[in-house]
């Protein structure tokens, strides 16, 4: 999530965020919908990476666009990050709402090209995917552990609130630790979707929930407005409780003589 020294523009800028959201879309509910429950083979031994595989895949993708676009864009690739940059005043508010755009466009595209893909499968493939949801977000019956909106409320703002504290900690300019941020920030993704896909299927990202509540059908859409609201209030008690506990601008010379007196 550093900058480079000679600022790319702004059109750049949104074509990076766009690919690395497309990267974490295709590469995350990709596996989810193709690999997570395969099957097994002969002598029983399931074939699919369940859980386990699906949250590296959020995880690794994501590390993947950080280290790639990352020093572009930024390497937000999710609106609640965004949001959660601007309330703690390390980026203009202004430059949100392209970011956005791109970013939902980007995760658009990757579900399309999944349903393209599906196009071509077996027989059944994609309607049996859109009727299960398409890896969309929910809750209730549409919980993969039976969760009611409570809990996925609870998740979404308690998770990525987290999610936004450990980015704006790991890529403090004072902490030097800006060449492992990408892995600690994918890493800790994948510690959330470990904890969370029971409950709701984990979003944490709105671009994520939007991409895959296209092709999820009507249930899907009627709840994906926790999963566009809650990530960014998350996002949003983050970024300011991070700016009000340790973005303090230092005392002027005077005042740092006269405390240290």
């Amino acid at each position: 999530m550093a900058e480079t020294t000679s600022a790319p523009g702004t059109a750049t800028k949104l074509i990076a965020e766009a690919l690395g959201t497309f990267l974490l879309v295709f590469g995350s509910i990709g596996t989810a919908l193709f690999a997570a429950n395969f099957g097994a083979s002969e002598n029983g031994t399931s074939l699919g990476v369940g859980f386990l595989g699906v949250s590296l895949a959020f995880g690794l993708t994501l590390m993947a666009g950080i280290y790639t676009w990352g020093p572009i864009s930024g390497g937000h690739f999710n609106p609640a990050v965004t949001f959660g940059l601007a309330a703690a005043g390390r980026f203009a508010w202004k430059d949100v709402p392209g970011y956005l755009i791109a970013q939902i466009i980007g995760g658009a595209v990757g579900t399309t090209l999944i349903v393209l893909i599906g196009l071509f499968g077996p027989d059944g493939w994609l309607s049996a995917a859109q009727d299960g949801g398409f890896a969309s977000n929910g809750y209730g019956a549409a919980s993969p552990g039976g969760f009611g909106l409570g809990a996925a409320i609870v998740a979404e703002v308690l998770l990525t609130a987290i999610f936004l504290l450990v980015i704006l900690g790991v890529t403090h300019p004072q902490r030097n630790a800006e060449k492992f941020a990408g892995l600690v920030i994918g890493f800790t993704l994948t510690m959330i979707h470990l904890v969370s896909i029971p409950i709701d299927n984990t979003s944490v990202n709105p671009a994520r929930s939007i991409a895959t509540a296209i092709y999820g059908g009507g249930e899907a859409l009627a709840q994906l407005w926790v999963f566009i609201v809650f990530p960014l209030v998350g996002g949003l008690l983050a970024g300011f409780a991070h700016r009000a506990l340790f973005e303090r601008k230092p005392l002027p010379p005077v005042q740092a003589e006269a405390r240290v007196s």
